[in-house]
């Protein structure tokens, strides 16, 4: 089997090779005057989403998120996706931001290019799901985001796998309850982990080797950072089931979605705007 996903290391300093390497996913041209703009800041990838009035997602645009910015630079940085979307200029706009340090760059970013405040996910806010966690407040954003989508999207119960920085597993129960879930370390940190403890062990691409036993160093890693993963997320998903006595359907959403699909043995759904899309849900029970 040979299953590329994203390189493992550190990225290259200076300008955003994403963006240059991702071109606009575009699902049609918003046929309105306004439009919601949807920005999902990660530690790794920061996406954008544009809806046209109809409720239609229009297109969709990914950078790389930066340690750092400034307000007027994540404000360059949201006018270049609308420009590249070929969108009107938003009219509203609703964020989730699981850096701490980027949430009120960004909040300012979209005030300035909406000219109205941005919905900012977070406590206070209209999801419509109940949320069966002892503290709701230590939910991540983008993890709310997933369960409103995926419970609106395919009923319940169900499960998102969610993949990036962290691999993240979230439950909606029988109820349409947001049950919980499970974070663990994303298949590329755990590649640069590697790398970064052990001085002999070199970076890898991340792609699935033809056999589980490896007959070089980097077929190794490959076998237990890639295929280790798939086998991660089988046997987390089995214990889920377990737990809530059905099995579910399984939603995967995130960088190498796809990839990771077709290396695991429980069926699931690849929903690549998933995320979007349900903080697209949230800011319909929240508009004024």
């Amino acid at each position: 089997m040979n299953v590329d996903m994203e390189a493992a290391g550190a990225r290259p300093e200076g300008p955003d090779t994403r963006t240059a390497a991702a071109p606009a996913r575009a699902a049609a041209t918003p046929s309105t005057a306004s439009c919601l703009l949807a920005v999902d800041v990660g530690n790794t990838v920061t996406k954008f989403g544009v809806f046209a009035k109809d409720g239609g997602l229009a297109g969709t645009w990914e950078v790389t998120t930066p340690e750092r910015c400034t307000a007027d630079e994540a404000w360059a940085q949201a006018a270049r996706a609308i420009d590249m979307l070929g969108a009107p200029k938003p009219t509203s706009a609703i964020l989730s931001c699981v850096v701490p340090s980027l949430a009120e760059v960004w909040r300012s970013a979209l005030g300035k290019l909406c000219g109205t405040r941005a919905c900012v996910v977070g406590p206070g806010l209209k999801t419509g799901i109940r949320m069966r966690y002892d503290d709701p407040s230590e939910v991540g954003s983008d993890r709310v985001a997933d369960a409103v989508a995926v419970r609106e999207t395919y009923g319940a119960p169900v499960v998102v796998v969610d993949l990036g920085t962290t691999t993240n597993i979230e439950v909606v129960d029988e109820s349409g309850a947001f049950a919980g879930g499970i974070i663990a370390p994303g298949v590329a940190l755990g590649a640069r982990s590697l790398t970064a403890a052990a001085a002999r062990l070199p970076m890898i691409e991340l792609r699935a080797p033809e056999r589980v036993i490896g007959r070089s160093t980097r077929s190794a890693m490959q076998s237990g950072v890639v295929l280790g993963e798939a086998a991660r997320i089988d046997g987390l998903l089995d214990a889920v089931m377990g737990e809530l006595g059905v099995d579910a359907p399984v939603v995967i959403t995130g960088d190498g979605a796809a990839q990771v699909a077709a290396l695991i043995s429980h069926e699931a759904v690849v929903d690549e705007t998933l995320t979007l899309r349900g903080l697209h849900h949230i800011w319909l029970r929240n508009r004024h």
